[in-house]
């Protein structure tokens, strides 16, 4: 029988991955794998950030070789540049003829503000048919992930949701997180028929600030609720590499995770 900790996720980047901007409180040098059993995490979403780490992803990989189930980026960050020309997806699937416990490709950033040519997207649709069906071309097929922000889904998006499996849904502001009970339906809208995740932040990025405990509640409580109701299939928590610095947001996190797991 499922609990509700089998359906939480830890969205995680290399060690130390956010030292540098958005005004954290101190360094973080807390690994993928200990953010993990530190927040009682089963499940991990790894994603390349800033380009790091460069592929092979083997040593980064076995140090995670005791989580459930990790989807690895094939498209990182949006400051992930190599990644806006050729995608990390063959070295995903070479790995996962190793590790049997990663389950599939993320995409991240994938969208953008309209550019000269009117693209949306660092990739077409017609691609990522195409890392879709080469992911599901492999003996134990993979699952093709991609982000949506609740500001993506104002644009035509929908052609590019044709070939993934599953929809992580984020909101970058915290002050905008109560507008999810209003604004999520849309996504339902646009895509009834697949795998929609809830994106939950533990740092407000979108201000550089602490994470309001308030915040954090009400995305926890309307993820549990979501979940019993089937309206989401599971839940992200955003990063691994604040998990070190003693945030109320995080400590509130993990206590919850614990009482409700």
């Amino acid at each position: 029988m499922d609990t509700l900790r089998d359906h939480l996720w830890l969205w995680c980047h290399a060690a130390g991955s956010h030292n540098l901007e958005w005004d954290l409180p101190a360094p973080s040098s807390i690994t993928p794998a200990q953010a993990a059993e530190y927040m009682g995490i089963p499940n991990a979403i790894m994603v390349v950030y800033g380009g790091k780490p460069e592929p092979p992803f083997d040593g980064p990989a076995a140090e995670m070789a005791s989580l459930k189930r990790i989807v690895w980026s094939i498209v990182g960050d949006s400051s992930s540049t190599r990644n806006d020309e050729q995608t990390d997806l063959e070295e995903v699937v070479r790995l996962a003829g190793r590790f049997p416990n990663i389950a599939g490709a993320m995409m991240d950033d994938l969208f953008h503000d309209p550019d000269d040519k009117g693209s949306i997207s660092r990739f077409s649709p017609e691609d990522i048919a195409g890392f879709q069906q080469r992911l599901r071309s492999q003996a134990s097929p993979l699952e093709l992930w991609t982000v949506a922000y609740q500001h993506d889904l104002q644009r035509p998006v929908r052609p590019y949701f044709d070939h993934v499996d599953a929809v992580t849904y984020w909101t970058w502001h915290a002050r905008d997180i109560p507008n999810i009970v209003e604004k999520y339906p849309l996504l339902e809208e646009i895509i009834p028929d697949r795998k929609r995740l809830l994106g939950c932040y533990m740092w407000d990025y979108g201000t550089h600030a602490p994470m309001p405990v308030d915040m954090m509640r009400f995305q926890c409580e309307t993820g549990l609720k979501w979940l019993e109701e089937g309206r989401i299939q599971g839940m992200i928590f955003l990063a691994s590499c604040v998990c070190d610095l003693d945030l109320e947001a995080v400590q509130w996190t993990r206590e919850w995770i614990a009482a409700n797991g």
